[in-house]
């Protein structure tokens, strides 16, 4: 193990991977430095780096180690530690994305009332126990909160569409929820899940842990790649996707399920420019600015 000149902490995988480690404890200016320091390495278009994967608190890089000796991406990581020393002059190139959210539906709601042994609460749902503890006089109040201001994706996670993200507001607004003491062995496609200070979408259905607050119609992973906005890459979200949530009723959720079905759907999107500095300064502010694009897509 090596100690940058930021006090990360960089170790080697073998002859494959490059770890950094940033911190111990997970934070949104933590994270925004990180994607701002892996799009910069990505930029280098390092011979025989394979991926670069952001994550919370670190990243990972990986090489093929037939054209690329891992250890010799030490200046190059350094120089981009002392680049991204704080993220003042950090711009962000991405997009919005705008999902549609059936809060407090009956499929989600159903499945988590199947599992209150394994809760913290044995007798309201996920969507009333995260209401409760967060302070929310009631459900509609945590909606709006939830879905008031965006997130941005910090982390893909263990399945192929499933993206971590974090809400872009100052640390005291962050929404918290702790996970399932023990996981759930079932949780139903697309289920919008909140755990942590992390929101994620569950791209199929399996186990889980995320306290279950809604579902959106329209899926986050397309390996057919035969729905208009999956013809590049079936997996939709990436590092630094900004997503807004749209609360939604059944109506309007059958409806969009319809779309998706016959191959009509298009998410509501938005290129952005994401300037680090203008939205630490005020990020209230900036948000209303970034949801102005969206609304103009």
């Amino acid at each position: 193990m090596k100690t940058l000149p930021d006090g990360s902490r960089l170790s080697f995988g073998g002859e494959e991977f490059v770890f950094v480690e940033l911190t111990e404890h997970m934070s949104l200016s933590g994270a925004l430095r990180i994607l701002a320091i892996t799009e910069a390495l990505n930029g280098l278009k390092c011979d025989g780096v394979i991926d670069i994967c952001p994550s919370n608190a670190s990243y990972m890089v990986r090489v093929d180690p037939d054209r690329c000796d891992p250890r010799s991406l030490w200046d190059a990581v350094v120089d981009q530690h002392r680049r991204f020393v704080d993220t003042s002059d950090v711009v962000l190139g991405t997009e919005i994305l705008e999902v549609p959210i059936f809060y407090q539906d009956p499929w989600t709601t159903e499945t988590v009332m199947k599992f209150r042994d394994r809760h913290q609460s044995s007798t309201e749902t996920d969507l009333e126990y995260i209401t409760r503890i967060n302070g929310f006089g009631s459900i509609d109040e945590f909606v709006a909160a939830h879905s008031g201001n965006p997130f941005i994706v910090t982390f893909m996670c263990f399945v192929p569409g499933n993206a971590e993200s974090m809400q872009l507001v100052p640390d005291e607004m962050h929404l918290q929820a702790p996970k399932y003491v023990r996981p759930r062995t079932d949780t139903p496609e697309r289920a919008l899940g909140h755990g942590g200070a992390f929101a994620t979408i569950y791209p199929a259905r399996g186990a889980g842990g995320y306290q279950l607050i809604g579902r959106a119609p329209t899926p986050v992973f397309n390996l057919a790649r035969d729905l208009p906005d999956f013809a590049e890459d079936a997996v939709l979200a990436r590092a630094g996707l900004i997503v807004k949530y749209r609360p939604i009723d059944r109506d309007e959720y059958d409806a969009i399920e319809r779309e998706v079905a016959d191959k009509s759907y298009r998410y509501r999107r938005a290129p952005v420019e994401f300037p680090l500095a203008t939205f630490l300064r005020d990020p209230l502010a900036y948000n209303d600015a970034l949801l102005g694009e969206l609304r103009h897509a």
